[in-house]
């Protein structure tokens, strides 16, 4: 995927430290959860002292994606020996929940959103409260405050939470 010389250890540095400004970038409506965790990288591009990154979406429609390049060209611009930054997003890509790494599915539930819920063989799904880790929870609302985002509630603890919606390429 990455444009990299491998045989060049200036260029293996260099994508070390691209990757490391990317786990800086947070989501704006998230900001516990990188967009490494979230899943969103597709590509690094590196030539020379060019990069060009590919994000992938979590939704089409998602109002932060203008904040999420600007935040990405940002910390890339602190790295002084790059001249040339392109950042684009990437829709011939689905971006699904599975792409969620376990240290982004560990702060989501530290923000208090329960991670992407786990398909149950009858079809369903099911989530567990992410204050208390009770799975006896209901869907209150289909539709958050965001596109990815549902309401629940818990019967155990009785807190109403948030739940990432799942995305799957099987659905």
């Amino acid at each position: 995927m990455t444009a990299v010389d491998a045989n060049k250890p200036q260029d293996s540095v260099l994508k070390e430290t691209i990757l490391k400004a990317l786990h800086s970038v947070m989501d704006p409506e998230i900001p516990t959860v990188s967009i490494i965790d979230l899943g969103m990288l597709h590509d690094v591009q590196i030539s020379g002292s060019k990069v060009q990154i590919s994000l992938i979406p979590t939704f089409l429609g998602c109002p932060a994606l203008d904040i999420i390049r600007a935040n990405t060209e940002k910390s890339l611009e602190e790295i002084s020996c790059l001249t040339e930054i392109d950042v684009h997003f990437v829709y011939s890509e689905i971006w699904t929940t599975d792409r969620i790494t376990e240290s982004g599915r560990i702060s989501l539930k530290e923000f208090g959103i329960a991670p992407p819920p786990r398909q149950l063989e009858a079809g369903g799904w099911e989530v567990d409260c992410p204050f208390c880790g009770s799975p006896y929870t209901t869907l209150d609302n289909i539709f958050g405050p965001t596109a990815c985002r549902s309401i629940l509630y818990c019967r155990s603890c009785k807190n109403p939470f948030e739940a990432m919606k799942p995305v799957s390429t099987l659905m």
